[in-house]
Formats: C-alpha cells, sequence, structure tokens
C-alpha cells in the first residue's frame, strides 16, 4: 500500500453523551460491542445471552438512534460478541453483520456475515464460517466502509493478539492470501492486566478500548475509572495515541464496553459503557467530539 497515512480521529477531545443509560437491549446483560449502519440510521449491539458466556450465546439487537429497540435476533455458539462489522452491499444495497463464530471455550473461532432477520435463532451451523488466519483462535471482526476493509483481531500460536487487514472484496470472495497488513496488537492499555474491550477499524487506524468495572479498591469510582482508549496505525503497527477517558465516570458499575467509529465527513469515535445492577444493566455510548465536554 502507498506511504500516505489518512488522518487519524484525535482521542484526546472531550466526550459528550449520545446514550444515556438505555435499558432497550433485549437481554439484561451488559453490551459488548455495537456498530452503525448508517445508510439506514440503525445502531447494533451485541451481549452475552444470560447464562450464554461458556457457550459463546449472543444477542444482535437492532436500535434506532434513539436507542429504541427495533427488533433482535439471537446467535447461538458464535462467540463472545468482542467486535462487530457492519458492510453495505453495493449490489443491492443491504446490509451484511460481521461478527466471529463457531465458537469454543466461548469465544469464536472463525468469522461469519449474514442478514439481520428480527426474532430469529441462528446457530454457527447456519452460516458459512471463514478461517482467514490458518492456525489461529478467537477471531473478531471490524469494517471499515470508509475504505472498504475488513480486519480481523486473532491470536496465533503463541497466544498472543494480533490484527490482519484485507480489502474487503478480496475477503468476501475468500481471497485471503494478500492481506494489507497484519501486526501485533500493542498499547491498549498503560497496565497490560488491564482487560481489552473492542476495538474499530477505520481507514489507516484501528481504534481500541480497554479498561475494568469500578472496584472499591482496584478501580474506585472516586478516581474515575481506568478506562483507556487508543489508536494504531496499520501501515507501522505502532501506537499514535492513548488517553485516558473519564466518559461517563458518574455512571454506577461504569465498564468500558465496545467502541465504534462513524465515518462521514468528520468522523468520530463513539465508546459504551455498561451500568446498573447485575441482571438489570443499562448502557450508555459516548462520542469524542470537539467542542463539547
Amino acid at each position: 500500500m502507498g506511504t500516505q497515512v489518512t488522518s487519524r480521529i484525535n482521542l484526546a477531545v472531550p466526550s459528550a453523551r449520545w446514550l444515556w443509560q438505555k435499558s432497550t437491549l433485549k437481554e439484561p446483560t451488559v453490551l459488548q460491542s455495537f456498530a452503525f449502519d448508517d445508510a439506514n440510521k440503525h445502531l447494533y449491539v451485541l451481549q452475552l445471552t444470560r447464562g450464554g458466556g461458556d457457550a459463546g450465546d449472543l444477542c444482535l439487537n437492532k436500535l434506532d438512534h434513539q436507542g429504541k429497540r427495533l427488533g433482535h435476533m439471537y446467535l447461538k455458539g458464535f462467540g463472545h460478541g468482542v467486535s462487530l462489522g457492519i458492510q453495505r452491499d453495493a449490489d443491492d444495497g443491504s446490509t451484511w453483520i460481521w461478527t466471529e463464530a463457531d465458537a469454543e471455550g466461548g469465544y469464536g473461532q472463525g468469522v461469519a456475515r449474514f442478514h439481520f432477520a428480527n426474532g430469529a435463532v441462528r446457530t454457527s451451523a447456519d452460516v458459512k464460517v471463514r478461517r482467514p488466519v490458518p492456525d489461529s483462535v478467537n477471531n473478531q471482526p471490524s469494517v471499515c466502509m470508509a475504505s472498504k476493509r475488513i480486519a480481523v483481531r486473532y491470536r496465533d500460536a503463541s497466544d498472543e493478539p494480533r490484527y490482519r487487514v484485507w480489502d474487503l472484496d478480496a475477503f468476501v470472495a475468500r481471497d485471503y492470501d494478500n492481506p494489507i497488513a497484519d501486526f501485533a496488537q500493542t498499547g491498549a492499555h498503560p497496565d497490560p492486566k488491564i482487560p481489552f474491550q473492542g476495538y474499530a477499524l477505520h481507514r489507516d487506524h484501528i481504534y481500541q478500548l480497554a479498561g475494568t468495572a469500578y472496584h472499591a479498591k482496584a478501580n474506585p469510582a472516586a478516581k474515575r475509572g481506568n478506562a483507556y482508549v487508543s489508536s494504531l496505525d496499520i501501515t507501522t503497527g505502532k501506537r499514535a495515541q492513548g488517553e485516558r477517558t473519564e466518559a461517563g465516570y458518574s455512571l454506577g458499575f461504569r465498564e468500558p464496553e465496545g467502541i465504534a467509529v462513524r465515518g462521514g465527513t468528520t468522523p468520530r469515535v463513539y465508546l459504551g459503557f455498561a451500568s446498573g445492577e447485575q441482571g438489570a444493566r443499562r448502557f450508555s455510548i459516548f462520542v469524542k467530539k470537539e467542542g463539547e465536554s
């Protein structure tokens, strides 16, 4: 690929509320990841089903931009829902959903795409599972329609997380031999022990979220949490920026969950946070936007 790198989104700008403490997801669990279908003004949100973590059972929610649920479907044995991709089909204008698939130990060992079907229940046997990185595990996709690329986060034989990026048309055609980039995941959090909470591909950068829920000793609410957002340059594999974020610091529980990018004239990063009591979780989404706090 060329040496010219597209502008990255500035993560140092303040975060503004976009959706606040919504309880509209089908399951009472936390959100895991989310992505935008801007052409239809829809927001898709993945969450684990109650008690479905070990099996990799997911619920996919379809929402409008006010957070109202328009429908849902169940994905049995797909994975953990670490990331989510939305592809707009250039031929028929339909929306493809990309998720991990073929769960083992609660995480998808491949990826798959399918159309949303309200009320449907699907298993990994119902979709064509792709395994683009031989001998890898824990495959998790993200799609950038601005650059028409797809990324897959995976773990190699040494159990280290990596990213691989392809041209989307080539990937759909199952041509995996000429990736645009392949590099180790790095810079997700200053403390490597802090859990990774999602990523999103946008043009020449990958945006990452990491952090834990509030904890009286390890992560007290009084210090406004340990959530951290970062970006990686896919042309070099190196960290471009990293910032601690206090978005949603007043939330109870406050666990960072999911990150997405909306393109357009002014691309913006969106951050997800879970709140509320166990068995009755809520979700909030913040947007990093110049001129707002």
